[in-house]
């Protein structure tokens, strides 16, 4: 009975301190559908991650170099410099910044977000910092030798809100884009197109802004749960919400069993132009590949790629959370991203859904690597003053020397 009654005042202690804990949560209805957010806690946003730079010593705007060693200890896309504001942009006169954007909550299925990592880590047994620094062997264009280009470090998210990081997103993507820089941003989940395509017509208008959307679904679903964006839903954002027209949206690649047949009614409802994988099939590679990029030069002054790398067949892309089977192959996809590229005036381009988590043998983080290789190849190419269609490097293709006896 003593060490019953001498146990009391603890256990009224903890009872109290379980009630103060539970304290906050006093406010929600039991009938409520949901808990709501914390509005005073001091970091709710997702800005409050951002480090305070008075803390440092000042420097002159411009590049900072990732380490003393060709292959540095620091990791950074293609072993890049950094840049942190738009002032070293502006200052270094960068052609294109490399950001990361590891939001994975648009589908429940965790993995998308460690994409910029595993893009900045190479791929064993090469060295991505050396990448870029050879000429392409199609186009004699070594992409380092022409651009300046940057890593310019990962957006603040919110890890456990997809809602709440599309702001941050499309803010650093837009300070990008307004000082003539073009944005590659990697992610992450194809929620990121909403932020994405948003800033960058925040930037150069909407009717002045073209968008080829790689993917084997066509990501314009309807909310679910509530949500009115997940990564199956950033093209109906974009259209709906009037930061695009439909009829600037060129799809390539749709394929399996989604959209039906309402999908496609809104595709048609909003003059979006699709190409699947049943046209390519019926008229051939060569044909539809000329089709689109036609159709990217039909229309708007400015174009932007944002590209799921499910629209490759998961032979050469496993790593990923929705794969597709009877994808494109690698040897249609490059030249085409290379082509498009060099063709027109990109503003931005995006690489979604690598999930490293489940790349057998290191095969997607490569696929993704050179897909981001081709796009900033074509890039140097149109700074180089090469827009021929089909342009290759006639060392590799043609050679006047008979053939030996």
């Amino acid at each position: 009975m003593n060490s019953v009654v001498s146990r009391l005042p603890l256990v009224a202690l903890v009872v109290s301190a379980l009630a103060l804990s539970q304290e906050p949560l006093t406010v929600v209805d039991p009938e409520d559908r949901f808990i709501p957010l914390d509005n005073e806690s001091e970091d709710r946003d997702p800005w409050a991650m951002m480090r305070d730079m008075s803390q440092f010593p000042e420097r002159e705007p411009g590049l900072i170099p990732t380490g003393r060693l060709w292959a540095p200890g620091v990791k950074s896309f293609f072993g890049l410099p950094i840049a942190l504001t738009p002032e070293d942009l502006k200052a270094a006169e960068v052609d294109v910044a490399i950001m990361g954007a590891p939001i994975d909550m648009g589908y429940g299925f965790r993995g998308a977000g460690k994409g910029p990592d595993a893009l900045r880590a190479g791929i064993i047994g090469l060295d991505s910092s050396n990448s870029g620094n050879l000429p392409h062997m199609h186009v004699g264009v070594a992409w380092k030798r022409s651009l300046v280009a940057v890593d310019y470090g990962n957006s603040p998210i919110d890890y456990l809100s997809t809602e709440r990081s599309m702001p941050p997103v499309r803010k650093m993507v837009r300070e990008i884009a307004e000082v003539g820089t073009i944005p590659v941003i990697i992610g992450g989940d194809h929620s990121l197109e909403y932020p994405n395509v948003a800033a960058i017509t925040d930037v150069y208008g909407k009717e002045n802004v073209g968008v080829i959307h790689f993917d084997a679904h066509f990501d314009a679903g309807t909310p679910e749960g509530g949500h009115l964006i997940s990564h199956g839903q950033p093209i109906r954002r974009l259209v709906e919400d009037g930061h695009i027209a439909g009829k600037n949206y060129i799809q390539v690649g749709l394929r399996g069993y989604w959209p039906g047949e309402e999908g496609f009614e809104w595709m048609r409802e909003h003059e979006l132009r699709y190409h699947t994988m049943a046209e390519i099939e019926r008229d051939g590679w060569d044909v539809v590949m000329d089709r689109v990029m036609n159709e990217a030069l039909d229309g708007p002054e400015y174009l932007y790629i944002s590209f799921d790398i499910d629209v490759l067949d998961p032979a050469f892309m496993p790593g990923t959370g929705t794969p597709e089977s009877g994808g494109l192959l690698p040897r249609e996809v490059f030249p085409l991203l290379r082509n498009l590229c060099s063709e027109n005036k990109m503003v931005g381009f995006d690489v979604v859904e690598l999930n490293p988590l489940v790349d057998p043998g290191y095969t997607t983080v490569l696929n993704t690597h050179r897909l981001l290789q081709e796009c900033l190849t074509g890039i140097a190419m149109r700074k180089e003053g090469i827009t021929e269609r089909g342009y290759h490097n006639p060392l590799t293709v043609e050679d006047d020397r008979p053939d030996p006896e």
